[in-house]
């Protein structure tokens, strides 16, 4: 979406062209105005995103195949185009991330976690309203009045992945911390902030989650929600359609509507409490994972299947 592909047909005009194709800008349906509480769409709005979308109609012209990594995503896409894009998810390790019951994650040297503990988990790149941070933010003030014992673990940085940037002088992170600060009163230092993780400590963490947030606009789906998933965790999301593909309300996971901040407060109380429970609902999560996502089975075949099938076609 870049223009990576621009003159490759110039440079290579007898290769194959497969492209990776992320996501296809619109006013309606997508994370544009999504979030009233930020922004709502304008003209202004409306050619950017055309502009946005030049280089990937270029793209999408040339290419011989498009590749998506999930039917939402691609269903984005003019239905012109669609017959040339197939499905096809990058894959998990699942061999790699699977649930561990002797997993440890560590806070600092005095504090850890263990599967069986009261922990809750977000993950984002960055913390910002994209990924439904404001949300989640809100829901804690309440969470943690009715879990004492409960401890939040937030991955991700200060900066902007998505969407338009904090106030100058001022990061989202903050934004919504302070926001929420006097309601947390002393229940903020239940609230620890993990910054970026490296693999393994990643993986730690959400093998000892006791629930597991993940929120988003319309947008492109965050593969750590599905590695949550590979994990075995109790992903709690929102009822969003990126989340909707893969996560079915109190089969393999739990949806919340993105703004309830109250339903989302409930849900991660009901988790924490009952995690025993939700035995049947984790490896539920696990199985999902390894049917639709995993590498070695399901991504690679398909890649194979889809360019061996293209080498062969008549030029």
């Amino acid at each position: 979406g870049g223009g990576e592909t621009l003159f490759a047909r110039d440079g290579f005009p007898r290769a194959r062209l497969v492209c990776l194709l992320e996501y296809f800008y619109g006013l309606e349906g997508g994370d544009v105005g999504f979030d009233p509480e930020f922004a709502s769409p304008t003209l202004r709005s409306a050619v950017r995103l055309r502009m946005k979308n030049l280089p990937l109609l270029d793209a999408l012209h040339t290419m011989d195949l498009g590749v998506a990594p999930t039917a939402w995503q691609r269903s984005r896409f003019p239905d012109t185009y669609l017959p040339r894009i197939v499905e096809i998810f990058d894959g998990i390790d699942t061999d790699a991330i699977r649930p561990d019951p002797h997993a440890r994650f560590a806070v600092d040297e005095s504090l850890a976690f263990a599967p069986g503990d009261p922990v809750v988990t977000f993950v984002s790149r960055n913390l910002e309203p994209y990924r439904g941070y404001h949300t989640f933010m809100r829901a804690l003030p309440r969470f943690l009045r009715q879990r004492p014992a409960a401890h939040v673990v937030l991955v991700g940085g200060d900066s902007v992945s998505y969407g338009a940037a904090a106030p100058p002088g001022k990061t989202w992170k903050q934004i919504f911390l302070d926001e929420v600060r006097e309601a947390l009163g002393e229940n903020l230092a239940r609230v620890h902030f993990a910054g970026y993780l490296d693999r393994t400590r990643f993986t730690q963490l959400l093998q000892v989650s006791a629930a597991h947030v993940y929120l988003t606009y319309p947008f492109v789906l965050s593969w750590s929600s599905l590695e949550a998933l590979s994990a075995g965790c109790h992903v709690i999301g929102s009822a969003t359609p990126p989340v909707q593909e893969f996560i079915e309300h109190g089969v393999n996971g739990t949806l919340v509507d993105f703004f309830d901040a109250p339903a989302l407060a409930q849900a991660l109380d009901h988790a924490v409490a009952n995690r025993a429970s939700f035995g049947p609902l984790r490896e539920a999560a696990r199985v999902t994972a390894l049917e639709r996502c995993d590498l070695r089975t399901v991504a690679l075949p398909k890649w194979r299947g889809a360019l061996t099938e293209l080498m062969c076609a008549p030029v």
